[in-house]
């Protein structure tokens, strides 16, 4: 009986919850209806025939308006309770108060758009084919602004590259999987770090690839049919539960979502493109050949899967674009949360486990001037009270603001690696000092793939319970023999560091093939040890990506791994720690040492790594401090 009253109990609070947001739908919706023409099932078509489900709202009139375009792979179609209707009804409100048309489209291949999907909705021209749809409606100003975060931001960098004349402005926000190649970044839109595969892709890719047998509209459907039908099919699909956890682990990593019968087609040519591969530059990945055509206000997130590519990508636009309009009209916003986390801050935001104060800023009011300068030509401040980049400083918890990125005032400290030859754990000799070391006492791990060290915290995003990102405290981890650790003196004074750190490692091995990993640490006078960013690079790719070279036992190399970024004050009595290792999993995947293809193998091999520190192998960390 108990149990029972337990069950109906738990049907009713589930009722109620389902009534709450369905009745939250419905009252965003009748304030909609009352200022905006609502057009729903709009398919939008492309230059090969192919239409793409689109929703317009704009304003009651006959007016012309600046039009504010999302384009998605994510569901905006359902009905009942469906969470991102509402945000989507919410959003489209918002813009409509402000005097803008709003328009979302999902990308062809998704939902009730036609076409076949592949990932950053290739191809590259429905944007472009899109604005110039948009600009020739007879509610149109002319002028569109491109927003969204995440796969919604992700392709607006390299349409901008098209430089359609009416793309006036864009927001991208948590947009790392839309960068390609920039400078010595090669990260083909978050699927490798150092040519390591981010397992990222693998986990979200389950939950979001649609069979190429999911249902299909009739051809020749009419828009009144569309809206009948969307309202008992939205063509989501609803993968069953899988612990992610467990998932990724599966070898060899090629069947990972055959495993879990995942839908993998589009997968299964990318899980085996080696980070040159020719189709990385053909379909929707900005890549530094590409010019940025529209004036940009770029928001990224130091827990962000990818910063250091965000700010590149910034920093490339800024410097780099052929028009100094264009050069002159990009701004950057760095926020200390998880991705896409921005308006989640709050009097105190937690990121991780760790506390970064209030973290709060005014998003909604800087955008919608943004918005208003480009699109409706309003001669506002956004450019006299908008600092170039505005960033959020950890551990004094504040809002900072520079003309360019690093701030001029950041001056590189090179800290080299020292030990007796037993830097591993926390427990060991590790240490960073100024001065290098003298006699070569390399430090010397074992990895075994078969047991990687596990990912704890960091800076990631959608891979399910397999990890949860920020800062989280490691002390647990580094007594663990095959970390190494590496912790400066207790600091005399306030020490803040913002900007790229660049970490340079001599390493050898006694495989023909392996990865090193690092990590930025904070630790704090009780011990307190919270990750500030890492990166990873496979040693076969030390000397770029468009070449693989093996290693020799027992010979010694010189690595550089990507740059890693934050900003972050290391107070008084604190000290600064590196954590060097060989995986970081799944976080990147586990390098099975062989020197094979990694991706088709199920056997790894047991690595006997070295770190070297000495004045012929000087291991070091250069880390970009503020002076005042």
């Amino acid at each position: 009986m108990k149990k029972r009253a337990i069950t109906l109990f738990s049907a009713l609070a589930c009722f109620l919850v389902s009534f709450s947001a369905l009745q939250a739908q419905q009252d965003i919706l009748e304030k909609l209806n009352e200022i905006a023409i609502v057009d729903q099932k709009v398919m939008m078509p492309m230059r090969d025939g192919v239409r793409l489900a689109t929703d317009i709202y704009r304003p009651k009139g006959d007016g012309k308006y600046p039009v504010i375009f999302s384009r998605t792979p994510y569901n905006f179609n359902s009905w009942g309770d469906g969470e991102e209707r509402t945000r989507n009804y919410q959003r489209a409100y918002e813009y409509i108060k402000k005097g803008y048309a709003y328009v979302v489209q999902n990308e062809r291949g998704r939902y009730y758009s036609e076409g076949e999907w592949d990932i950053l909705g290739v191809p590259l021209t429905d944007g472009y084919d899109a604005f110039e749809w948009m600009k020739n409606q007879s509610w149109s100003n002319g002028k569109i602004g491109t927003v969204g975060c995440s796969s919604t931001a992700e392709w607006q960098m390299a349409v901008s590259a098209l430089d359609h004349p009416s793309h006036a402005a864009m927001v991208p926000q948590g947009f790392g999987a839309g960068v390609g190649r920039v400078g010595d970044i090669n990260e083909q839109g978050n699927w490798y770090r150092g040519g390591a595969e981010q397992m990222l892709f693998f986990a979200w890719l389950y939950g979001v690839e649609h069979d190429k047998f999911k249902p299909r509209i009739p051809e020749g459907a009419t828009q009144e049919d569309l809206i009948r039908i969307s309202r008992f099919y939205d063509l989501a699909p609803e993968n069953p539960p899988v612990d992610m956890s467990e998932a990724l682990s599966h070898l060899p990593i090629q069947d990972i979502l055959k495993n879990i019968n995942g839908k993998h087609e589009v997968f299964d040519k990318m899980i085996r493109r080696k980070p040159n591969h020719p189709d990385w530059f053909k379909g929707g990945i900005y890549h530094d050949d590409k010019d940025i055509g529209a004036p940009s206000f770029w928001f990224a997130s130091w827990y962000d899967v990818s910063i250091t590519p965000n700010i590149k990508l910034f920093n490339h636009a800024r410097n780099n674009s052929k028009d100094q309009f264009i050069r002159d009209n990009q701004y950057l916003v760095i926020a200390p949360t998880l991705h896409c986390g921005y308006t989640r801050a709050t009097e105190n935001t937690i990121v991780g486990e760790r506390s970064v104060g209030d973290a709060r800023l005014n998003y909604d009011e800087q955008i919608t001037k943004w918005f208003d300068l480009w699109l409706k030509g309003v001669d506002n401040d956004f450019k006299e009270t908008t600092p170039r980049v505005q960033y959020y400083t950890m551990g004094s918890n504040e809002w900072q603001s520079a003309e360019q990125w690093p701030p001029a005032n950041t001056e590189m400290v090179t800290y080299y690696l020292n030990s007796g030859g037993k830097a591993n754990s926390r427990f060991g000799d590790g240490r960073l000092s100024t001065k290098k070391a003298g006699k070569d006492n390399p430090d010397g791990f074992i990895y075994d793939p078969m047991a990687p060290v596990p990912s704890y915290g960091g800076n990631v995003c959608c891979t399910g319970n397999a990890v949860r990102g920020g800062a989280m405290d490691q002390q647990d981890m580094e007594a663990r023999h095959d970390i190494l650790v590496y912790t400066t003196d207790i600091l005399k004074e306030d020490t803040e560091v913002t900007g790229f750190i660049e970490s340079k490692l001599f390493v050898s091995s006694d495989v023909k093939d392996t990865d090193f990993t690092i990590k930025l640490i904070d630790v704090y006078p009780d011990g307190t040890a919270y990750n500030l960013d890492e990166t990873i690079q496979r040693v076969r790719y030390r000397e770029g990506y468009d070449k693989e070279v093996f290693m020799e036992k027992g010979k010694v190399y010189e690595v550089d791994l990507t740059p890693m970024s934050t900003s972050n004050l290391f107070k008084k009595g604190h000290r600064i720690r590196v954590e060097i290792s060989s995986s970081n999993f799944p976080r990147f995947a586990r390098n099975l040492n062989t020197g094979g293809n990694n991706y088709d193998e199920k056997v790894g091999v047991v690595a006997h790594n070295k770190v070297h520190h000495s004045s012929k192998h000087p291991s070091q960390i250069r880390i970009p401090i503020v002076k005042n």
